[in-house]
């Protein structure tokens, strides 16, 4: 894997367009990747098979189009037809955010990310956002004007409250026929063992499951200094806190948390990735992209 300068979070959120950002990151991991973990960077490509619309055209062999005046996509020999879907929790507490930005801004941008890189690629992808329950459910394509409605359903600006891992996961397991990657991202502020049944539903069907725990740097070291009311995001409920007599329990009990959360993904199988609002966005999807395609 190439190295690649590092696209900070603070000055990627700064850019307004969620599909600018997207396409920045994109750029970014087209530098870093020397070879695709998916499809189409095989020099070595077994026949050739019709073009039909939507293809690719960086694959079209335009010497045999320029002889015969016909269209035809080179097809390599590790190419993969993904469908992918994107689960996307855009509960209350995904608002929180202490850098300039908040949870759901990172979040979001992951999920664009991963949509236009993948529907580049060629492959199939789909959008699930949910709460307290799921709101939309968009089904994996990849044909012309797709994308946009993904961006379109990101940039929406979110109603929900609490949040329902158990319930929306269920749904989401109902809702899809076909086996492909499932894709969660979330900050995963509910019970962890509402994740068990459902991640393992999930991996039992045929799906190979991915989870991006996104947290705020704030969350993760409790770093608040003055003694203060905090409000729960979700609840409303409110409490008085001093930062400095509630940091260890509050640190003690993320940490276990944290544990209980990796033993359940690994039990089931499920690829946790660790995603700090503050780690360059290009960094936590390079580093899957390039371990996923050394499988």
């Amino acid at each position: 894997m190439k190295t690649v300068a590092a696209i900070d979070s603070a000055s990627l959120m700064r850019i307004k367009s969620l599909e600018l950002r997207a396409r920045v990151v994109v750029e970014g991991l087209w530098r870093g990747l020397h070879r695709s973990p998916f499809h189409g960077f095989s020099v070595e490509f077994t026949e050739y098979r019709q073009y039909t619309k939507g293809d690719d055209l960086r694959h079209l062999d335009w010497k045999v189009a320029a002889r015969t005046d016909r269209y035809y996509i080179k097809k390599f020999e590790d190419e993969t037809n993904l469908r992918c879907h994107l689960l996307l929790d855009q509960s209350k507490s995904m608002s929180f955010g202490s850098g300039g930005f908040t949870k759901e801004d990172y979040a979001a941008t992951l999920v664009a990310t991963l949509s236009y890189f993948l529907m580049q690629q060629g492959d199939a992808v789909g959008l699930t956002t949910f709460g307290e329950r799921i709101a939309e459910h968009i089904p994996a394509r990849n044909r012309p004007g797709h994308l946009r409605r993904l961006l379109t359903e990101l940039e929406r600006k979110p109603a929900f409250k609490g949040t329902s891992l158990q319930a929306s996961l269920q749904g989401l397991a109902e809702l899809l026929r076909r086996r492909g990657m499932v894709v969660l991202v979330s900050d995963l502020l509910a019970p962890a063992q509402q994740l068990e049944k459902q991640l393992g539903y999930l991996a039992t069907q045929g799906h190979e499951v991915v989870l991006f725990h996104v947290m705020d740097r704030a969350e993760i070291d409790f770093t608040f200094d003055e003694a203060a009311l905090f409000r729960d995001t979700e609840s409303g409920a409110q409490m008085f806190v001093d930062p400095a007599a509630a940091r260890p329990a509050y640190l003690a009990k993320l940490k276990g948390h944290l544990e209980t959360v990796r033993g359940i993904c690994e039990k089931h199988g499920v690829n946790y990735r660790w995603a700090p609002t503050d780690q360059p966005l290009d960094q936590v999807l390079l580093s899957f992209l390039a371990e996923r395609g050394s499988k």
